[in-house]
Formats: C-alpha cells, sequence, structure tokens
C-alpha cells in the first residue's frame, strides 16, 4: 500500500498546542485527522489523490503528541481540546467553513466538532469509531490485550509491534502482506517513535466518557462509516453514533477491520463525495 508523501509540514500554533501539517490540492477544504498514535504520512494516497480530484483541499496535520505536532507532557488534555485544535487549524489557515473525516479516535474528534463547533463544519464523516458509551461491545479479550501492551525496549521490537497490530486490527478481506506491514510501521516510526504521547492520548479518549446524549443535540449532517469485521472498535460503535447523531447515515463495509484498505478508496471516497454533494 502507497502512502503519502508529506515534504517538510508547516507548523501552525494554534494556541493549545502546535501542529505539523500539510496540504493537497485546492477546492473545498477537507481535513482529514487521523486516530490513536498515527501520523498524516499514513494516509494512503490512493484515498487522498481521489479525493483531490474530486475538488478537494485536503488537509492533512499530525495530533498533539503525535508525529511532529507539539509535546504535551506536563497536562492532561481531552479529545475536546484535540477538536479544538483543528478549528485553530482552520483559523490559522483562514478557512471558515471545511468539510472533515475522521477514522478511529479522529471520529472521536469529528463528533467532538459537531457537538462544539458545528458552524465551522458543512459536513462530517465518522469512521471506524464510537460514541464511547461505556455499554457498548468492548474488543475481544487478545485486541485489547495488543492494544494495552507494554511499549518495547526497542526500536527494531517496537517495529515489529507496530507491524503485528496492523495484521491484528485490519480488514480479513484486504490483508496487507507481512513485508508491507513492516514497511509502513518503520516508516512511520522512524518519522517519530512517541510512546508517552500515544499513552497520553488513549488517556484523554478513557477520560471523555459517553458523547450519545451531547451528540442528540447536534445539527451538522453526519456520514458514519464502519467495517462489519472491525475487531478493535465493534460495529455497534458506528451503529451507535449514527443513532444518536440527527439525520445521519450509516455505511457498512463487509469485510473491512479497522483500518483503510486500499482496495476501498473508489467505493469510501465516492460514497463520502455523494454525501458531501446531497
Amino acid at each position: 500500500m502507497e502512502t503519502i508523501a508529506v515534504p517538510e509540514p508547516a507548523i501552525a500554533d494554534v494556541g493549545g498546542a502546535r501542529l505539523a501539517w500539510s496540504e493537497f490540492g485546492g477546492g473545498e477544504p477537507l481535513l482529514l485527522i487521523r486516530g490513536l498514535g498515527t501520523q498524516m504520512i499514513e494516509w494512503p494516497r490512493a484515498y487522498v489523490d481521489r479525493f483531490v480530484a474530486a475538488g478537494h483541499r485536503v488537509i492533512v496535520f499530525d495530533n498533539r503528541d503525535c508525529g511532529l505536532s507539539s509535546d504535551h507532557a506536563d497536562e492532561d488534555y481531552t479529545v475536546e481540546a484535540m477538536a479544538g485544535d483543528c478549528v485553530g487549524l482552520l483559523d490559522h489557515l483562514g478557512i471558515e467553513r471545511a468539510r472533515a473525516f475522521g477514522i478511529s479516535m479522529g471520529g472521536m474528534i469529528v463528533q467532538h466538532l459537531a457537538i462544539g463547533a458545528g458552524e465551522r463544519f458543512s459536513k462530517l464523516v465518522s469512521v471506524m469509531s464510537s460514541t464511547g458509551d461505556p455499554a457498548l461491545p468492548r474488543p475481544a479479550p487478545e485486541i485489547l490485550a495488543a492494544l494495552t501492551a507494554p511499549v518495547p525496549g526497542g526500536f527494531e521490537a517496537a517495529v515489529e509491534q507496530n507491524a503485528a497490530h496492523r495484521a491484528l486490527f485490519g480488514s480479513p478481506a484486504w490483508p496487507l502482506d507481512e513485508d508491507v506491514r513492516r514497511a509502513l510501521a518503520r516508516r512511520a516510526l522512524e518519522r517519530a517513535w512517541r510512546p508517552d504521547g500515544v499513552a497520553r492520548q488513549y488517556q484523554a479518549i478513557l477520560a471523555d466518557g459517553s458523547r450519545r446524549s451531547r451528540l442528540a443535540g447536534t445539527s451538522t449532517p453526519m456520514l458514519v462509516i464502519h467495517g462489519a469485521a472491525d475487531p478493535l472498535v465493534p460495529l455497534a460503535g458506528g451503529e451507535d453514533t449514527a443513532a444518536c447523531a440527527p439525520g445521519a447515515e450509516l455505511e457498512v463495509i463487509e469485510g473491512m477491520g479497522h483500518d483503510l484498505p486500499e482496495a476501498l478508496a473508489p467505493r469510501i471516497v465516492d460514497r463520502v463525495c455523494a454525501f458531501f454533494s446531497a
């Protein structure tokens, strides 16, 4: 799988954080928001290119405590604050209104954008995410154990752990070859290896609690996309998100796990663009 090539990123001071960011194409602003501990260089090129071809100015960035963005070792922060970073990035770029597409933790950030900054977004897409309601099904024990396993002591061991996670969490219908997984893991960790930042992001997720009642008061149109075979965030999380956000649309994809398979780029991007155009 080919991921995007990001030149030396620009840095935006958004008040609460300093975000490394880059952009592709021109047209309607579209903010792509990554998940827990993952960097902007991990967006599959097939998705970004297709969004650009559809007339979007695609804006990618590293969340706080990840990649080349600022370290937040001396503070506790919330998912809501990370949503504030997104609004701050739009302000920095002089963008009054945009669209957003967020995966996993990025979907949680998207939900907070709907809750607290809906006027800044015309359409929102939450992918492979959840409302955070504690009554929802949890991952299988072996999946949860992998997610919370101790960080290996050396770089090479960290690469192997990251590559193994990609197999464990990925789409059973579109598995990645072992050498591809290892190459993706190595590229990401050579750019930035920040396990402490991942831990702080995870704490922000745990502290956020349920967004069900808060989503009920939102009005920004939302599309929810979820894989039927997601082992990390079970399908019930996406179904609950769509049920709680008024008027939300739900797209369930058979065979999709907790990743963005290159083969699904035409289906997912075309579905999202149809939603944007409606």
